[in-house]
């Protein structure tokens, strides 16, 4: 059948849910651009199913609310054509220790860490033995297992930016992971049906690819990696394997670092990317001349 209406779904409750805001807000022009009848839906307080008159969802929520599988799971069950990666693939990536662990399965890299149900586990002090298994280092990160857009990262190297960290996050109860600190290039891979687009190398002021880099910040800098023809695909081979493993499907972002030894490795999987005018897909997209439009169609039709 063919797609005449679409509603786009943003908003969401998440820590991401202003970053959610402004994608859903640009599909939805976009979906209007490209002739198609729009309904812009906040989700979930807008949301009801036995009301929906549309062909077609766009999912433009980030975080818990797109990402975690819980609505793609509802969508299959009632036959709802939708955007981006199934349940499966959200349920396998949207908790980073569960899909580190899938990596680690099938021999893909990823920097090393430890998970731990809450931050109150932790003694405040980097001679915790927990910390034994990542040992030696200089700086470790700290990230909630199921979060994105970087909230409640933490970049740490001394006990005081521990403690700063426990107590400055949004949610010091839930599950974290600890991970190893590869610090010399920050990039991502955007996949469209099954294609990788050409890697992102991320430059920064800030000590990380943080919330104001991703979002505010108008001097982080977004180039093609200059990498050789044999790197390049090792790095799309790697992407994609990691892409069939998790099966996802549509369009989705893989977060990569590469260490001075040229060595890739994974840090996640984001099913559904921001589409923001600081997002990093639209920006690879538009280097192939893709406009944003054009993206956007070329996910809604992807599903057909």
């Amino acid at each position: 059948m063919a797609i005449e209406k679409i509603t786009v779904l943003y908003g969401g409750e998440s820590s991401e849910r202003s970053v959610s805001l402004e994608s859903g807000k640009y599909v939805f022009q976009s979906v209007k651009n490209l002739g198609y009848e729009a309904e812009l839906i906040d989700y979930p307080s807008e949301f009801s199913p036995k009301k929906l008159q549309y062909d077609f969802i766009f999912i433009a929520l980030h975080g818990q609310d797109g990402e975690s599988g819980g609505l793609q799971n509802f969508l299959q069950q009632n036959k709802i054509p939708y955007s981006g990666s199934g349940y499966e693939a959200c349920k396998n990536t949207w908790n980073k220790d569960t899909f580190k662990k899938i990596l680690r399965e099938n021999r893909i890299p990823t920097p090393n860490w430890i998970s731990i149900p809450s931050l109150h586990e932790l003694k405040d002090n980097f001679d915790d033995k927990i910390f034994d298994q990542l040992r030696p280092f200089n700086e470790i990160f700290l990230k909630p297992a199921e979060d994105g857009s970087s909230i409640d990262v933490f970049k740490l190297s001394t006990n005081d930016d521990l403690k700063k960290a426990i107590i400055e996050s949004l949610d010091s109860k839930r599950q974290f992971i600890f991970e190893e600190c590869i610090d010399f290039k920050e990039l991502t891979v955007p996949i469209l049906n099954g294609k990788c687009l050409p890697p992102v190398e991320i430059k920064t002021k800030e000590s990380f690819y943080n919330f104001n880099a991703k979002y505010v910040n108008d001097d982080t800098e977004l180039h093609e990696l200059i990498i050789s023809d044999k790197k390049k695909l090792e790095l799309e081979q790697i992407c994609l394997k990691t892409l069939d493993i998790v099966q996802a499907r549509g369009w989705l972002r893989v977060d990569l670092m590469q260490d001075s030894n040229q060595n890739f490795y994974v840090l996640e999987v984001n099913t559904v990317p921001g589409m923001t005018s600081h997002s990093l897909f639209p920006k690879s997209a538009g280097s192939i001349g893709l406009s944003y439009d054009g993206l956007v169609n070329e996910i809604i039709n992807a599903e057909n």
